[in-house]
């Protein structure tokens, strides 16, 4: 099991994340429940944010990626961390807002902004958004237009790198739906349309070639491509590249089959990116840009695991042997979509020995509602308290109300204290928004 200073097992034989026992975080909280270590979670920030400002100085900013993971509180975090954040819809947005995050210190992302995300960016007075179309750069000029501003902007190129990881988080390739391509001219063209607008005011570059990626050398190489493709268009279109952001997609450990990186290997990472960006600068006479990286999943996904209750266990002699829990696909549909593998954990039996190979199901009426798939556990039995671990991103952002179940609430621990940062979910809230035609209503009889 992947242990640490505040994920361990304590002296009952239970897991313990940030100070708290796990069993009774299911007592008091109740299951399906999210659980996110407030520790660890400031400490990957401090990693990306200390080690930018040492190796690059003031002229740097590093963005939580905020789909990873969103809620006020994890914008409040981030503020008080002194880092910024992106977003990805009006909805995070919103949410950011609401917690009071400085939208100067926000940048937007997507392929395809709404009208009225543009626009609520705009009132917002976003620091940037990340073109990714000529129609968003034509809607962003012409609402900037009606409300007197320029805004900056930088436009997502794609250098078609070809990262290690799984093909639906690849986003560099050559037929991703994400950004231009350097390599057919694309890019180029854009970059001249962009110049031309009144009242966007083109930046320079977004780059992120895809997400759970573990070698250092896919990124180092995506920064030689955006360096060697902006000296490019200072020469043929005297645009001079202020401000040069590299996403993220730092991979982490969900299972041994991973690598599990420590806080300074992250700051190695980093490092890498510093010096590339510096190497390329001074080999092509380029003043150094404004440097952002994006890191969400390294920062926010082995903080969090997912506690359930384990229910009905079916045992298919010489086949395979079921264990079902309280939740499933609609809180967690990674495995769904791409096979996620995840580590579980007996919370309450933490110390005991693994002696079976069970795949863990969900209590969706899906027959691929699996949460993991032959996976080792001891002998688990109903009322176990089931922990998988490496759940903080990509979970509840995805989450779900299929079959009518309940979004689980997610709890913020930090030295022991236990709090609610979003609130339980109940049958009214989803219900909320049904309406009934009054040509359907019920009729007396």
């Amino acid at each position: 099991m992947n242990t640490r200073d505040t994920l361990k097992i304590n002296a009952k034989g239970h897991l313990e994340i940030g100070g708290a026992d796990c069993v009774e975080l299911a007592q008091n909280f109740g299951t399906p429940l999210y659980v996110f270590d407030e520790e660890y979670i400031r400490r990957m920030m401090r990693v990306y944010r200390d080690t930018l400002q040492r190796e690059y100085g003031e002229n740097s900013l590093v963005l939580y990626a905020s789909k990873a993971f969103s809620c006020q509180a994890i914008y409040r975090i981030a503020d008080e961390e002194n880092i910024g954040v992106d977003v990805v819809s009006g909805g995070e947005l919103y949410t950011a807002l609401q917690a009071g995050f400085p939208a100067k210190n926000m940048y937007m992302h997507g392929n395809n902004k709404l009208d009225y995300e543009i626009g609520e960016a705009l009132d917002a007075g976003i620091g940037c958004i990340v073109a990714d179309a000529y129609s968003e750069i034509d809607k962003i000029d012409a609402e900037a237009a009606k409300r007197g501003i320029v805004q900056p902007i930088l436009l997502r190129i794609n250098p078609g790198i070809e990262a290690h990881t799984h093909a639906f988080v690849q986003t560099a390739t050559t037929d991703s739906k994400f950004g231009f391509s350097v390599s057919d001219g694309t890019a180029e063209r854009v970059t001249a349309y962009a110049m031309q607008k009144k009242n966007v005011r083109l930046d320079g570059y977004h780059c992120h070639i895809g997400s759970q990626i573990f070698e250092k050398q896919s990124f180092v190489l995506a920064v030689e491509k955006c360096m060697d493709f902006a000296a490019d268009m200072q020469n043929r279109l005297a645009f001079k590249l202020k401000t040069l952001n590299l996403g993220g997609g730092f991979g982490i450990w969900y299972t041994d089959e991973d690598r599990k990186i420590s806080a300074e290997e992250y700051a190695e990472y980093a490092k890498a990116l510093v010096a590339a960006v510096k190497r390329k600068a001074q080999e092509s006479g380029m003043e150094l840009p404004f440097l952002v990286i994006e890191p969400g999943r390294s920062i926010i996904g082995e903080a969090g695991i997912t506690l359930y209750t384990v229910g009905a266990i079916k045992d298919i002699p010489a086949v395979k042997k079921y264990v079902a829990v309280d939740g499933g696909m609609f809180d967690n549909p990674r495995y769904a979509l791409y096979q996620s593998k995840y580590t579980p954990v007996l919370a309450n039996r933490a110390n005991e020995e693994a002696t079976e190979i069970v795949t863990i199901a969900g209590k969706c009426c899906e027959s691929g509602d699996i949460i993991a798939a032959n996976v080792a556990l001891p002998k688990a039995q109903s009322g176990d308290i089931l922990a998988i671990l490496s759940t903080g991103a990509y979970n509840y952002s995805m989450a779900m109300n299929y079959n009518r179940n309940k979004i689980p609430p997610c709890v913020l621990v930090n030295e022991g204290v236990a709090d609610y940062i979003v609130k339980p979910q109940s049958y009214a809230d989803i219900n909320r928004n049904d309406v009934i035609p009054a040509r359907l209503a019920k009729k007396t009889k």
